[in-house]
C-alpha cells in the first residue's frame, strides 16, 4: 500500500469523473446515505472501514503484474482513503488477492478480519465480476445470499449526466402518456419530463412520480424495485449505444494490427485463428445483449400500448438478464478499453507476436460465457 500511487493521488478526479461499471465508490454511497436506516441495517460489507471504500478495476503495469501468480492484465483495487472529507490527500491501496494480501489488510484493518470469511468471501465475487455495474453486482450478490441496502447500487453522477439525454429520448413516449395536460404545448411539460428522467435514474419516489406509479399499476412497495429494474434496461441499452462505435474500429484493427520482429509457428497459428475467433465472439457477445434488450423493447412497447401489467411482470421477473448482459458488455468494454490504452490513437502499434498473443488469449478468456438462461426462464415465466 502506498500514498503515492498515481490513480490514489487522483481520487477526488476519480470521484468526479469515474465509469460505474468501473469503479464502486462505497465511501460516496456514506456520504450520501448515511442517514438512511438501511444503509446501516444492510451494510454491503460488514467491516466499517471496507464500507467506506473505494474498489477500481484497474489495468496492471508490467511491474504489478509480478503481484500475481495467474498472469492477470487487470485487478480490483480497493483504495482507502486517508480522509473522507479531503480525497486530495490520496490514501493506501491493495489489490484483491495479490500476494500477501491477507497481510496486507490485517495491517489495514486488524487481525480480526481474518476472521470474517463473509466480508473476505464478497472481496473474492467482486475480483472475479468483469464489470462493477451496480445491476450485476445487485444480482451476483443475491446468488450468493447477500443483499445489501439497494442505496449501494447507484449509478455514478458522470454516467448519469451522460445518459440523461439517451434516457429522456428512449422514454419520451410514457412522458407523454403520464402528462398529457392542456399544457404540453409549453415548457413546464418540458421540466416535468426531465425531472422525471432525474427521478427514474435516482429511484426516488415522491408525488411528482405517482402518475408514473399508477401507469406502470405497481403498490407503492414494488415501485422501487420495479423502477430499479427499468433503470438497468436504460442502463445497459445507453451502454451498447455508447460502445458500439468503438467495438468495430477494435474489432478490425485486431484482424489488420501488425506484429514486429520474429514469431515462432506455434504463435504465428495462434494468431491467424484467434484473430478471427475472437471478432466473431465479440459480435456474438453483442448480439446476445441485444437479444436480451429486445425483450425489453417489446415489453416497454407493451406499456406504451395500454399493457402496463405485461410492463411491469417483466421489470420484477427479469433481473437475472442482468448477469448475462453486464458480463457481455463488461467483456467488450474491458476489450475495448485494454485496446484503446495499449494502442492509443495516433501512434503507430509496435508489439511483438508473443505479446499480441498473450492480449488474445485475455480477450477470449474474457469472452468465454456459459450459455444464458434468463431469457427462456423469463419467456417460460
Amino acid at each position: 500500500m502506498t500514498v503515492n500511487d498515481r490513480t490514489v493521488r487522483n481520487l477526488a478526479h476519480l470521484e468526479e469523473s469515474a465509469s460505474t461499471a468501473r469503479v464502486l465508490n462505497l465511501l460516496r454511497v456514506y456520504r450520501r446515505r448515511r442517514n438512511d436506516p438501511t444503509h446501516a441495517e444492510k451494510p454491503f460489507f460488514r467491516n466499517q472501514v471496507l464500507n467506506k471504500a473505494i474498489f477500481l478495476k484497474h489495468r496492471l503495469r508490467r511491474n504489478e503484474r509480478e503481484l500475481f501468480f495467474d498472469g492477470r492484465r487487470t485487478a480490483t483495487k480497493i483504495i482507502i482513503p486517508i480522509d473522507g472529507q479531503e480525497l486530495k490527500l490520496g490514501g493506501r491501496f491493495a489489490f484483491i488477492d495479490q500476494l500477501n494480501f491477507d497481510g496486507m489488510m490485517s495491517d489495514l484493518l486488524g487481525e480480526a478480519w481474518l476472521n470474517d470469511r463473509a466480508d473476505r468471501d464478497l472481496l473474492t465475487v467482486l475480483d472475479g465480476m468483469p464489470s462493477l455495474d451496480p445491476f450485476l453486482l445487485r444480482e451476483q450478490l443475491h446468488r450468493i445470499g447477500r443483499d445489501p441496502a439497494r442505496c449501494y447500487f447507484e449509478i455514478s453522477d458522470a454516467d448519469m449526466a451522460r445518459m440523461f439525454r439517451f434516457v429522456e429520448h428512449e422514454i419520451q413516449r410514457l412522458i407523454d402518456l403520464c402528462y398529457t395536460t392542456p399544457r404540453t404545448a409549453d415548457t413546464g411539460s418540458d421540466r416535468r419530463g426531465s425531472r422525471l428522467v432525474t427521478k427514474i435514474l435516482s429511484s426516488t419516489v415522491d408525488a411528482e412520480t405517482e402518475p408514473l406509479r399508477l401507469t406502470l399499476r405497481l403498490e407503492r412497495r414494488d415501485y422501487q424495485e420495479g423502477v430499479f429494474c427499468w433503470k438497468g434496461f436504460l442502463y445497459y441499452k445507453w451502454a451498447l449505444n455508447e460502445v458500439l462505435p468503438e467495438v468495430t474500429r477494435v474489432a478490425d484493427a485486431l484482424g489488420t494490427i501488425k506484429v514486429r520482429g520474429p514469431m515462432d509457428p506455434e504463435t504465428s497459428a495462434y494468431l491467424a485463428k484467434a484473430r478471427v475467433s475472437l471478432r466473431a465472439a465479440i459480435l456474438m457477445a453483442l448480439e446476445s445483449a441485444r437479444k436480451s434488450l429486445r425483450y425489453y423493447d417489446a415489453a416497454f412497447a407493451g406499456l406504451i400500448d395500454g399493457k402496463p401489467a405485461s410492463f411491469r411482470d417483466f421489470l420484477l421477473n427479469a433481473p437475472s438478464m442482468f448477469c448475462d448482459l453486464g458480463e457481455r458488455l463488461g467483456a467488450v468494454n474491458h476489450i475495448v478499453s485494454f485496446w484503446n490504452f495499449r494502442f492509443p490513437s495516433g501512434r503507430p502499434p509496435l508489439v511483438t507476436g508473443a505479446e499480441l498473443a498473450d492480449i488474445l488469449a485475455d480477450f477470449e478468456d474474457g469472452l468465454s460465457f456459459s450459455e444464458p438462461q434468463s431469457q427462456a426462464a423469463w419467456m417460460a415465466s
